[in-house]
């Protein structure tokens, strides 16, 4: 037996319109063809498939059972064309998202909330990346977009710059080294480093700082939670290096200093990282300059 959509758009419409003339007028084609459908789809069943003598036109039991399937299938398989039509229109989509960057929590649910808005047919999910390697993740089509501050040569991938943020050094207020205008990598000797659980190389005050200057913190302790650095800190519990963008809050409050890192101060760049075939789609474009504002926004307040 081999049953067609058409077979499944032809019970339903039967069945809606009672009767073959005004079935055909509905799927536009001529009632002799339509009849002619209907025969040859009995004969494959082996059964009738509507009890022909009644007016109107009513399904057999057998024809039930078809129409039964038909009002199952076409409302999946009509969504699906739904989907594609988004697809190829570029209104649909997925954006699965990786970060190699902790913090980037605090700017990007702003930036999602207004994505969300404009592209409601666009799957978005976040992963942490905090377990596995996001840009390779990316080029196995794992995720979409990677947030990152360290571009690397992929091929396939662009790197689209976002904005440009500064580590800043954060302690309690009374701190022995409130009194610096700024810390340097020796600072760092016989603190408590209080730092986000992720490898050393992705974190700024290794990888700018510490790191090219072979200086070890006297201890260090991993913290998830953003909030709970903070909270450490205040309590001089340890010093921490965080964005800019995190601290724009804790620069005004008398529980804490902040300073910059060195004389000159260090500049960072965030990227979004996506598949070069990906990176023009309408929807990823968007997200793209939203990430671009917001950040920029947070830094201002």
């Amino acid at each position: 037996m081999h049953i067609e959509f058409r077979h499944l758009r032809t019970i339903k419409a039967i069945h809606e319109a009672g009767g073959l003339a005004r079935a055909a007028e509905v799927l536009n084609i001529t009632q002799s063809a339509l009849s002619h459908q209907v025969k040859g789809l009995e004969e494959q069943v082996g059964v009738e498939l509507f009890v022909r003598r009644s007016k109107p036109l009513k399904l057999s039991v057998a024809g039930q059972k078809l129409l039964r399937l038909a009002e199952k299938v076409l409302p999946e398989i009509e969504a699906l064309e739904a989907d594609f039509l988004g697809l190829r229109s570029g209104r649909a989509g997925r954006l699965h998202i990786a970060m190699e960057c902790h913090a980037c929590f605090e700017w990007l649910f702003p930036v999602l909330e207004q994505f969300r808005k404009a592209w409601p047919d666009v799957d978005v999910d976040i992963r942490a990346g905090l377990a596995f390697d996001a840009l390779n993740a990316l080029q196995r089509e794992e995720v979409d977009l990677v947030l990152s501050s360290d571009p690397e040569d992929l091929p396939g991938v662009d790197f689209s710059p976002l904005f440009d943020y500064s580590p800043l050094f954060v302690a309690a207020a009374g701190h022995p080294l409130a009194a610096r205008e700024y810390v340097e990598a020796e600072d760092f000797r016989d603190q408590v480093l209080i730092a986000y659980p992720v490898d050393r190389t992705r974190l700024d005050v290794f990888s700018q700082l510490l790191m090219p200057a072979r200086v070890e913190p006297r201890a260090i302790r991993r913290v998830e939670l953003t909030a709970v650095i903070l909270l450490l800190v205040a309590s001089n519990r340890g010093v921490a290096v965080l964005p800019d963008w995190v601290l724009r809050e804790v620069k005004v409050s008398s529980d804490y200093i902040t300073r910059p890192i060195t004389a000159q101060g260090i500049t960072r760049r965030m990227y979004a990282a996506t598949r070069a075939e990906d990176t023009a789609k309408p929807y990823m474009a968007h997200l793209v300059r939203l990430a671009r504002s917001e950040p920029v926004k947070m830094q201002r307040r």
